[in-house]
């Protein structure tokens, strides 16, 4: 199995705190039920800073870039919500509660796509050789919408800060996890009330990866580079060790596209546009 890491960090705020950034609101994360009974937070659109000024070459150069709102996941998905769809599950360690692993990103994608026809929505499945980001259905995130997401408004390393000694209150990492996986939303959230965003299981997300991207990516939702022989793999997981779960670490993964490789320390989480009743009044809160 080729997965492999690489650094991460964005710029650092002084103090160890956490600055919020321009259309954020850490302090009233919204939280949306679906049609299926999964829980979601409505992340509101703004811009951050991507990347890291001191961590590997690919996370360089930090850059200014603009997210529309969307929602996500507030945890995993879990091996129950294969079970209620009757999607079979390969997932090594068991548990109704335990996220799902050894799924392949092509995996991935159909589950997302299975989930939104069973919600009465416009199922996602052809950006397993497209794009149908514009539908109303779920999908992975892009890169720049799973960090934005998991900083939270943090600039800091970690969404709790730039200290690691924490960890263990946010995370599953190999210092603690016992060589496997652990119940979803048993760490504490971040800022915006999402579960697990480092440790526990690493998180396929929609782009391809390539290691100078971020030199020529726009900055208005970015989606990752039209092609390549990876996808990127973001958060780290339960035998990571501190540095890799730091919020701007890029992973990869060898490219599902050939559907043959999985690991016990790959899951996901879905993301789709919010539903007009699902945005809140405010600034903010709409795409720009």
């Amino acid at each position: 199995m080729r997965f492999l890491l690489f650094g991460f960090v964005i710029s650092a705020a002084a103090c160890g705190q956490t600055t919020p950034q321009a259309g954020s609101d850490p302090e009233a994360p919204r939280t949306i039920r679906s049609a299926s009974g999964a829980e979601m937070v409505f992340i509101p659109g703004g811009w951050f800073d991507m990347g890291s000024h001191d961590g590997s070459e690919d996370e360089r150069p930090v850059h200014r870039v603009w997210v529309d709102s969307f929602v996500m996941d507030k945890y995993e998905v879990t091996q129950d919500q294969y079970a209620r769809l009757q999607i079979s599950d390969a997932s090594r360690f068991k548990g109704d509660r335990l996220p799902v692993e050894r799924q392949t990103w092509i995996d991935a994608v159909r589950f997302c796509a299975e989930r939104s026809l069973a919600e009465g929505l416009e199922p996602c499945d052809d950006h397993v050789v497209g794009d149908c980001i514009e539908t109303n259905g779920y999908r992975l995130p892009t890169e720049a919408e799973w960090e934005y997401a998991a900083r939270a408004g943090s600039t800091m390393k970690f969404f709790w800060g730039g200290d690691p000694r924490p960890m263990n209150q946010h995370a599953w990492t190999a210092e603690t996890s016992g060589e496997r996986t652990h119940e979803v939303g048993t760490r504490r959230p971040n800022a915006w009330g999402l579960f697990d965003m480092s440790g526990n299981v690493a998180e396929w997300v929609l782009d391809y990866y390539a290691k100078d991207y971020y030199r020529s990516s726009p900055d208005r939702n970015p989606r990752g580079p039209a092609e390549g022989d990876f996808r990127v793999v973001r958060g780290g997981a339960w035998d990571s060790a501190p540095d890799a779960v730091r919020l701007a670490r890029r992973a990869f993964s060898a490219s599902v596209d050939d559907g043959c490789v999985v690991t016990a320390t790959i899951g996901f989480r879905c993301v789709r546009r919010p539903l007009p009743t699902e945005i809140p009044a405010g600034p903010n809160q709409a795409s720009r």
